[in-house]
């Protein structure tokens, strides 16, 4: 029986290591090579002919959900698996996008991890548990107040950060800087909180801001 040819890209070496002696202990897998970031991940793609790659967020350089994007195209039949500490729906729904199969949270068990990539190699989809919860629960809730919850209300935690910094003039480019973010990231979830908030243009919303009390009005001397 051939073995499920597995990528680790991650920019952490001890954690690489730590996934490389859990998988390898595993009759049915093979770790054909680790890739610190997206870049090198998508260039050795081709040399490596990985069945799945586990795909860390938030690597520096070439963001992980173009690093897919980049590794479906070249080669549709890999899978990818996310492998991340992040339990963010917005996160979630961009990596789907992108043509991921997957999404493990790193504080996870190890059988999980097995569970998933045996699963996604199949040509299944995995979604650790606690997220399918949370999404479950967001669903329900968003059911119950579909009628009655105030459009604020529906932002995210990140979304709310990013409004405030937009409504004070700072760049897209500026804000995935200053929170360690790539740009098409913040550009993701602009995209998510204007259209929440049913604005269009920049003058509405620091005037949105204003109204919600997110930023104050300059007052001059």
């Amino acid at each position: 029986m051939a073995k499920i040819r597995i990528l680790l890209t991650d920019d952490h070496t001890l954690f690489r290591q730590g996934i490389r002696t859990l998988l390898s202990a595993e009759s049915d897998l093979d770790i054909v090579g680790e890739a610190a970031n997206g870049t090198e991940a998508v260039e050795k793609i081709t040399e490596l002919r990985p069945d799945l790659v586990l795909m860390d967020i938030g690597m520096p350089g070439l963001s992980s959900f173009e690093a897919t994007r980049q590794i479906k195209k070249a080669r549709p039949d890999t899978k990818i698996l996310f492998l991340t500490m992040y339990d963010d729906e917005d996160y979630l729904v961009q990596c789907m996008e992108v043509g991921a199969s997957g999404y493990v949270l790193k504080d996870s068990p190890a059988q999980q991890l097995l569970a998933a990539i045996r699963d996604v190699h199949k040509g299944g989809s995995y979604l650790s548990p606690r997220m399918l919860s949370q999404l479950v629960d967001d669903f329900r809730s968003r059911i119950k107040t579909a009628h009655r919850q105030p459009r604020f209300a529906t932002l995210t935690t990140r979304e709310k950060e990013i409004l405030k910094f937009l409504a004070e003039g700072e760049s897209v480019k500026e804000i995935a800087s200053g929170l360690n973010l790539s740009v098409k990231t913040v550009e993701a979830h602009k995209f998510n909180l204007m259209r929440k908030l049913d604005i269009h243009n920049k003058a509405h919303l620091v005037q949105y801001a204003i109204q919600k009390k997110i930023i104050k009005i300059p007052i001059g001397p």
